[in-house]
């Protein structure tokens, strides 16, 4: 029985993962060191303190690393935030696994200033009470801390609880933390970057569409 869900945000139920390699590549371009968007995007969906090692091979105690992703901060906030939109069907899929009783939460890699104005644009805001953000793991995605963050806020056994998310390092994360994984294609992968999770759908409209073929449909209260 599925009793519990996780949410991925960025990617997942709002299309905001464009606009996060923008302010990054802005962000390294103002501290004089560009680094194109092409090489940025492939690793939205890690933190900042995995993607920036990775996109510029800096050392991960380099103190460049926290410059670089304060000032992203203030450019995704100042001037991509207000401009990000829920995908089709990101509030009713939530409002409907609410509605079915799951307990549901949020593991993100955003910054704890982000994620609620994201969820915000998600419709989101209200439905998920449990919020796991950067800020509470010391390990970004694909490590699996946020997750466990977030189950501990659940307080559901690992086999009761679904995780969805949109990047390879979502599914990455789930696995390690020792749950099924549902992966969306809304985030920009497609399905053979996906690999290991249990089910791929196109976003949010296309789960709530087939959640009769989900494993989601083993929760009880969800229309079958």
């Amino acid at each position: 029985m599925i009793r519990g869900v996780i949410f991925d945000v960025d990617g997942t139920l709002v299309d905001s993962n464009d606009a996060h390699a923008r302010a990054w590549e802005e962000a390294f371009r103002d501290g004089g060191h560009p680094v194109p968007y092409e090489k940025i995007r492939p690793l939205i969906g890690m933190g900042g303190d995995k993607l920036v090692p990775a996109a510029t091979g800096w050392p991960k105690d380099d103190p460049r690393i926290e410059r670089v992703g304060k000032r992203r901060g203030e450019i995704f906030r100042k001037g991509y935030l207000p401009h990000v939109r829920a995908f089709p069907g990101a509030q009713e899929l939530v409002a409907t696994l609410k509605q079915a009783g799951l307990k549901l939460a949020v593991a993100s890699s955003a910054e704890k200033q982000e994620l609620e104005p994201l969820l915000e644009r998600a419709g989101a805001a209200d439905l998920i009470e449990h919020k796991a953000s950067s800020d509470d793991a010391e390990r970004s995605k694909p490590d699996p801390d946020i997750v466990h963050a977030a189950l501990q806020r659940l307080g559901l056994p690992k086999s009761d609880v679904v995780m969805i998310g949109d990047t390879p390092y979502d599914v990455e994360a789930a696995t390690r933390a020792g749950i099924a994984a549902i992966a969306f294609r809304s985030g920009g992968w497609d399905a053979a970057s996906l690999k290991g999770a249990q089910e791929i759908y196109d976003g949010p409209a296309d789960l709530r569409a087939h959640m009769s073929e989900s494993i989601l449909s083993r929760a009880a209260g969800v229309r079958r």
